[in-house]
């Protein structure tokens, strides 16, 4: 019987290339023969590198599936015979070039196994795109167990380190600005974001463009996040950062936010607050609202139109105020007859 290459990689027969590359990963970092000093890691090491060079490869792969190793060299796979006359597949590579490639270093180990301290220990520099900035790198050495039985923390130290796992990068955060009129009647943004993402070998990366939907929900404030989950740049050695949007008023050019009320300054001049008169007041949804002034208005005066302000965030069908602040206009100068009219008519207090 040939060689059971799913076997030698610790996979089942109809597993995944996701599956298969995860195989190797755990098996060739066991069996390196510069941490696993054990008589036959040399030649394990080789094993794991053949199985991982045909089942990685889709053309042997179809072949050995078909016919086992027999048929791999039938099929141009490989040469070399067996001593009784049968045919073997023969791995051609270097099984430390494998492993170099796939992990994409020299010497990865100084990297995987060190915590610090050194050029080694240095952390891998950010490249940020559009909207993500994401982690470069080559292909990560996550595990699933410990390959070479070091436990991390023991005797009284670290001992010689612990592999490491993949890390989400920070949060991509972003403004949002959106129009009082839009928080008044809720709206959809839609917004392009521009990211890595990983290509099926799963270590080269290409540019793509996303559109990312917003569902702003009427009455929401300013601060609001929305959050769009590991939707950032993808690395070999990263797990997608966040990408969060955060509300803001956009400035708007009569009204100003206040919670649930939105403050408006009108002009008036001094005869308008001394003697009264009706003002046409906006509102944020386009209509006007006359307001009546009776009293005098004096500064620092506000008034408030109740119900025509912004939904309740959990309540849109309850409404803030509007709220009218007063810009009293005065003369920038005056006539001696209008100034002895006014100190007849007015008091000294």
């Amino acid at each position: 019987m040939g060689k059971d290459y799913y076997k030698v990689l610790g996979v089942s027969r109809d597993a995944s290339e996701a599956e298969i590359k995860k195989g190797y990963r755990k098996m060739a970092l066991k069996y390196h023969p510069d941490k696993n000093k054990s008589p036959n890691a040399e030649d394990k090491f080789k094993e794991i590198s053949e199985a991982y060079d045909v089942l990685s490869d889709k053309q042997k792969k179809e072949i050995y599936d078909k016919y086992g190793e027999d048929g791999l060299k039938a099929g141009g796979g490989g040469g070399g015979g067996g001593g009784n006359g049968g045919a073997h597949y023969t791995y051609q590579g270097n099984p430390r070039e494998t492993f170099r490639m796939f992990f994409g270093d020299e010497n990865p180990f100084e990297n995987f196994f060190s915590f610090g301290g050194g050029p080694h220990g240095q952390g891998q520099g950010f490249r940020t795109s559009h909207f993500g900035p994401g982690m470069s790198g080559q292909e990560s050495m996550e595990t699933d167990d410990d390959p070479f039985g070091f436990g991390g923390f023991g005797g009284g130290g670290m001992g010689h380190g612990m592999p490491r796992r993949k890390h989400q990068d920070n949060a991509v955060v972003r403004d949002l600005q959106v129009s009082l009129e839009d928080i008044y009647k809720g709206c959809t943004k839609k917004l392009k974001i521009t990211r890595k993402v990983l290509n099926p070998d799963g270590r080269s990366t290409r540019m793509e463009d996303k559109i990312l939907t917003i569902d702003v929900k009427s009455g929401w404030k300013a601060g609001t996040k929305i959050t769009f989950p590991k939707e950032g740049d993808q690395t070999p050695n990263n797990v997608p950062a966040d990408i969060v949007f955060v509300i803001k008023d956009k400035p708007h050019p009569m009204f100003t936010r206040d919670g649930t009320d939105i403050r408006y300054k009108a002009k008036i001049s001094l005869k308008q607050a001394l003697c009264g008169t009706t003002l046409q007041v906006p509102t944020i949804d386009g209509r006007k609202i006359p307001l009546r002034l009776h009293e005098i208005i004096k500064p620092n005066s506000v008034k408030r139109i109740q119900g025509e302000g912004l939904p309740q965030p959990k309540q849109s069908s309850r409404r803030g105020d509007l709220i009218v602040e007063f810009d009293i206009s005065f003369p920038s100068k005056m006539t001696s007859s209008a100034k002895e009219i006014l100190s007849d008519c007015l008091p000294d207090s």
